[in-house]
């Protein structure tokens, strides 16, 4: 009997699902950038239908989020010749477009799911993991380590030298954030953006506040990782004197 062919590239390696993002507004490309790579995705970004088409055969994504009313190529015309090249990977279209009519359409010609402008990032998300879980089942979000702590952000469990680590939903969602930074200096503004969403209007001392309450927590069983950098914000960075490796995806 002959095997369907394969939606997007094999993930079975623990690698982060790859999702190939096309769409020519920056501050949309943007947001979905921060927000997926946020929730633990490796992301690829074309600004046209052709480049898109071009980024999807040489880096084989496993779901490609797309714009349908593109600089050149439609959307539309973009999936059904991703479809007629042999090229199944899962598609998400992101419109603003939402007549019934449209949706049929987008459908038709071989597209997975249909989210419409203005859309809420955490439905995205959302979407494209159901997307994800239908088309490749044995996809897992892959575990987040740094040092001797780690994250998995499916069952939301936390752990430091293997002892547990009881987290708020924030607190959770400001570890993940550090965790996919290490190293780099993450400042009030990018923390507040990417764990208290875009539009928060409350005060940035939160910011302070949260990682003094993650500080204390991971401080219980092992060495300082959260560090300071005056005048900039704040850093993850391996305790001082250990030898470990930097932080990676399991």
């Amino acid at each position: 009997m002959t095997q369907p062919p394969a939606r997007g590239r094999a993930s079975a390696d623990g690698g982060e699902p790859r999702v190939l993002v096309v769409d020519d507004e920056p501050n949309i490309v943007d947001l979905l950038r921060m927000a997926l790579r946020f929730h633990g995705f490796d992301v690829l970004t074309a600004a046209t239908g052709r480049a898109g088409l071009a980024l999807a055969a040489e880096a084989e994504p496993d779901l490609m989020i797309l714009d349908v009313m593109l600089p050149d190529v439609d959307g539309f015309e973009v999936c059904r010749q991703l479809r007629a090249a042999g090229q199944n990977v899962p598609v998400v279209y992101l419109t603003a477009r939402d007549a019934h009519r449209d949706k049929i359409a987008g459908l038709t010609y071989g597209g997975d799911d249909y989210v419409t402008k203005p859309f809420a990032v955490d439905e995205l998300v959302a979407r494209v993991r159901a997307v994800l879980r239908r088309t490749r089942p044995s996809t897992a979000t892959p575990r987040l380590r740094f040092a001797d702590v780690v994250l998995d952000p499916d069952t939301h469990l936390v752990t430091r030298a293997g002892e547990p680590i009881d987290l708020s939903p924030t607190e959770f969602s400001l570890l993940r954030y550090f965790l996919t930074n290490p190293g780099r200096v993450l400042s009030r503004a990018q923390i507040l953006d990417a764990v208290w969403s875009y539009d928060y209007v409350g005060e940035p001392t939160v910011v302070d506040q949260y990682v003094s309450y993650l500080r204390r927590k991971l401080g219980r069983h092992g060495g300082p990782l959260l560090h300071t950098q005056r005048g900039f914000g704040y850093a993850l960075r391996q305790p001082p004197g250990s030898g470990s490796e930097p932080g990676v995806a399991l």
